[in-house]
Parts: structure tokens; C-alpha cells; sequence
């Protein structure tokens, strides 16, 4: 236990009763947390400067030339500044935090901006689900990492993702964060990103980072080759997502709360149905039995000549829907 006249755990060089015992409720950590997270989102509201705009629109434009058939034009430009800051002109990430440091009082902090000079950029699969930390496999490397989970919505084990990482503050080994967006790729993709990764193996991290820093565009040109159009959704799920939210807004309904619940259900559950229809059908009768979205409300006959199936099927994954969401809400 620490005592009141004690260092501050926290490592501001403060006595710890003038420092966090007053922070009622909040660790020592979510202090650090809280800081670290206020200089990340400070970078990409300072950067980049007008003295780089010109850098930068000229890389942006270089990547929706080759991505603009596959990819929306804001996911484009969102890669394409991590790909400036990151790859093509990394003085301006490493400037930053040489700044921060000078800044900065709190030593833990310090140390911790230390770790973070260089990002490495993670092409990764899945591999299990921990509570606050996913374990991920580099793809190019085969090597084993734990990277902090952005949010509790679940995530299926066997997806691949990518994202330009830091070391996480608590400088555990071999827990990282993601600096940059945290692109998650569809399992629809499974055997194009398995082929990727048997082609181009390399045997550690920095050489991982130097073959991707000199293929990144083809990358995702790969991928918007083999049908991937930016989503985190297989196209089975994105079908049935969509069949959902156009029957619901057809009949005037909100289907936001109904989207959001399946959405986890079929990342966690992966249901195997031969239709998609069949899936939906059994979303919109549990949507209404749970009061997902407004009345007045319709037969199971009426849903299920809709979507062209049987209520046996609809009732099938009703049940499904509704026992995954019961489960959650026991958790």
C-alpha cells in the first residue's frame, strides 16, 4: 500500500497525497492513460502543418488514383496519412514527441514517449480474445503480440486487421496499441491475406516494416482486387444487415438498435444459414418482441413471406438472436 508521504506511483516526483489520492476513483494508470491519449489525438490536430500540405495531397492523390475503384474516398485518405506520416516523412511523428518529452513533467509519461519514436505498421490475424487486449499473430513474421482493444464490441478469432502500432503504456512486453486507424479485414479475405502472408515471409519486425513500408499500395490494391471495399463485415453479414435496415426504414422504423445488437451476433455467433433473408427475418421478429423499434408490429407469417422463407427458419434464428443477446446481458 502506499503511503500518503510516499512517491506517487504515478512517477510525477509529487508525494502521493498531493498527487493522486486526490484523484478519487481513478488509477494511477488512467491518469498516465488519460495523457498519453490527450498527445496522440493533439498530433492529428496539429499535423500536418501548411508546410506540408502540399507533401501530403500529392501522396493522397497518388493513392486514389490506384484505390478509387475499391475503397471510399475518406478510408483512402485515412490510410494515405498514416502512410505519409509513418512511412514517407516519419521526422514529423518523431519532431512530436521529442517536443512532448521536453513538455512533459510526469517521468512515467517520459519514459513511456521514449518507446514511441518509432510506429511500426501490423499486418495481423487474430487469435483470441482477451479481456482488454486482443492476441494477434504478425502475418509476416508469425510472431505473437498482445494489442489493445479499442472497445468491447466484439471480435471474431481468424480476422486479420491492420494498423501502425506503439508500445502500450504499460511497456509490458510485446503489448502494443494502435496509433493509427485499426482496420479490421473481413474473413471473406481469409485465403487472400493466408497466400500474402506465405509469399512474402519475412524472418523479423524490422524487416516486416521495410518490406511493407516499399509494397504498402500494393497491399490494398491486393485486397480491392479479391472484392474488399473498406467494410468489416463479410458479405453473407453485410447482406443480412442490410436486408434488415431496408425493410425496417421501408416500413418508417429506426432499425439503429436492432443493426447494433446483430451486428454483435454475428461476429460472435458466425451463423451458418444458407440465406441471408432467413437470418433477417428472425432479427425483425426479435427486434419487435423486444421493442427494438416502434409499432405497430407484424404476424410471423407477415415477416416471413417478406423475405421469401419459412417460420420455421424464421423462428430458428429468432431463437439464436435472442439466447446470444440474453447470454450478453447475464455478462
Amino acid at each position: 500500500m502506499v503511503g500518503r508521504n510516499d512517491p506517487c506511483p504515478c512517477g510525477s516526483g509529487k508525494k502521493y497525497k498531493k498527487c493522486c489520492e486526490r484523484k478519487e476513483a481513478v488509477s494511477v494508470e488512467d491518469v498516465r492513460s488519460e495523457e498519453l491519449d490527450r498527445l496522440l489525438q493533439s498530433f492529428y490536430d496539429e499535423y500536418p502543418e501548411r508546410k506540408d500540405y502540399s507533401a501530403l495531397l500529392s501522396v493522397m492523390d497518388d493513392w486514389k488514383f490506384k484505390l478509387q475503384q475499391f475503397l471510399d474516398e475518406e478510408m483512402i485518405e485515412a490510410i494515405a496519412i498514416d502512410e505519409f506520416f509513418f512511412h514517407q516523412k516519419p521526422d514529423i511523428w518523431l519532431k512530436y514527441i521529442e517536443k512532448q518529452q521536453k513538455k512533459t513533467v510526469r517521468p512515467a509519461v517520459v519514459k513511456v514517449l521514449e518507446q514511441w519514436k518509432t510506429p511500426t505498421v501490423l499486418l495481423g490475424e487474430v487469435m483470441e480474445i482477451e479481456q482488454d487486449y486482443m492476441l494477434v499473430k504478425d502475418i509476416l513474421t508469425n510472431e505473437l503480440l498482445h494489442l489493445k482493444r479499442e472497445s468491447e464490441k466484439p471480435v471474431p478469432v481468424g480476422v486479420h486487421l491492420f494498423c501502425f502500432i506503439l508500445p502500450d503504456i504499460s511497456l509490458k512486453d510485446l503489448h502494443y496499441l494502435a496509433v493509427s486507424s485499426l482496420i479490421f479485414i473481413p474473413l471473406d479475405h481469409r485465403d487472400v491475406m493466408k497466400t500474402y502472408a506465405k509469399n512474402n515471409a519475412v524472418a523479423n519486425k524490422e524487416e516486416a516494416a521495410d518490406f511493407l513500408k516499399n509494397h504498402f499500395i500494393e497491399f490494398w490494391e491486393l485486397l480491392g482486387s479479391n472484392g474488399y471495399g473498406g467494410g468489416e463485415f463479410t458479405d453473407f453479414e453485410a447482406g443480412i444487415l442490410l436486408e434488415i435496415m431496408d425493410r425496417l426504414e421501408k416500413q418508417n422504423r429506426n432499425p439503429k438498435r436492432l443493426v447494433n445488437i446483430v451486428e454483435d451476433y454475428l461476429v460472435v455467433n458466425q451463423p451458418n444459414a444458407r440465406k441471408e433473408a432467413a437470418v433477417a427475418a428472425g432479427a425483425i421478429r426479435f427486434g419487435q418482441e423486444h421493442q427494438l423499434f416502434d409499432g405497430p408490429y407484424w404476424s410471423f407469417k407477415e415477416i416471413a413471406e417478406w423475405y421469401g422463407v419459412s417460420t420455421h427458419s424464421l423462428n430458428k434464428y429468432y431463437k439464436d438472436i435472442n439466447e446470444f443477446y440474453l447470454t450478453a446481458a447475464v455478462k
